[in-house]
């Protein structure tokens, strides 16, 4: 038998469910959670977990896929710095020009054997650990947060990149710094996580807060008819472009609201009438075609989070209100986004 320090158990081998967040407008009251509340920056990437076995590496999703063979610079330094017997939960990210990269994470996961190549030595991705469920072939998921974090923090001793550790502190005020200061990299928000609770895969036993923004965009089509749009096809100028960049879902009032400004394009529009799926959501990998209902281009205003690709938001926006009394020329690129 191995010694226990060199196999990971049985009750943590691959795959398991990851600790989750829940989501919280803002930074939450000092109450919000059991004993100290402890603070991390949210990284827009992969989630995955490091299982450090004897002789090998691997990482695996929060949905339980294999990972290993699309992040070969990961497992490569895993299985340098990671002694065997542990498992380590974190964000698997790319940086590049200053800012988060996920359309590189996304992309690795359908180029070619070359194409991984080629990504992994022009865009390395990087492993920020933020928490322990296995050390020296023992479970600790049942000790506290500050316990699991000292035991991260004595692993990282030898750590270089691509491992690093999330920053973490109980300061609230320096939250708030992150949480403002950090969104231009692509920093998502803030994790808050209570200084005692123990590690509960599958359950939201944190609270996430993610920045968001307010920002004026074109809605040059809508999806469904113009009477009873169910969402918008918001635009940005990019290159000198009116570009797709997202959608969003409209309630029945917002829905009623719109309809009484939306018209017939007046001159060609910029947009087909069909469009891939993978247009209006490019992380999505349904490629089915979709109709457009294309309009006269009109301004609104949505809410967006910092999950940007470098050409079109992550995630969905969020209608606001309408903006008659500016023209889509009005409408420029954001400053905090990067084209």
């Amino acid at each position: 038998m191995s010694p226990p320090d060199e196999v990971v158990p049985a009750v943590l081998r691959p795959p398991l469910e990851v600790a989750l967040a829940k989501a919280v407008k803002g930074i939450p009251p000092a109450a919000a959670l059991p004993g100290t509340m402890c603070f991390e920056p949210k990284f827009d990437g992969y989630r995955v977990l490091i299982f450090r076995e004897e002789g090998r590496a691997s990482l695996w999703s929060r949905q339980g896929k294999d990972l290993t063979r699309y992040f070969p610079d990961l497992e490569a330094a895993a299985a340098a710095m990671i002694p065997a017997g542990c498992v380590v939960d974190g964000e698997a990210v790319v940086w590049s020009k200053g800012r988060l990269n996920f359309e590189a994470l996304q992309q690795r996961l359908s180029v070619g054997r070359e194409g991984l190549r080629l990504m992994v030595r022009e865009l390395p991705a990087s492993f920020v650990g933020f928490d322990v469920l296995g050390v020296a072939g023992q479970d600790a998921r049942g000790l506290t947060l500050v316990d699991r974090r000292a035991l991260l923090e004595e692993l990282a001793t030898v750590w270089a990149p691509p491992l690093s550790v999330s920053p973490q502190t109980t300061d609230r005020d320096l939250a708030l710094q992150w949480f403002e200061g950090l969104a231009g990299a692509g920093v998502e928000g803030i994790v808050v996580k209570s200084s005692i609770q123990p590690y509960s895969g599958g359950k939201r036993i944190w609270l996430k807060a993610k920045h968001v923004s307010e920002l004026d965009v074109v809605c040059g089509a809508v999806i469904g008819p113009t009477d009873r749009p169910t969402e918008i096809v918001a635009g940005l100028p990019i290159n000198g472009e009116l570009r797709i960049v997202g959608r969003s879902p409209l309630r029945a009032a917002d829905s009623r609201a719109l309809a009484g400004w939306l018209r017939p394009p007046i001159v060609p529009h910029p947009w087909p009438a069909t469009v891939k799926g993978t247009t209006l959501d490019r992380f999505n990998r349904d490629a089915s075609p979709v109709a457009l209902t294309l309009v006269e281009p009109i301004v609104v205003e949505v809410s967006a989070d910092a999950a940007w690709s470098g050409r079109s938001f992550r995630h969905a926006l969020h209608f606001l209100r309408i903006r008659p009394e500016l023209l889509p020329a009005d409408v420029e690129f954001p400053e905090h986004l990067t084209q």
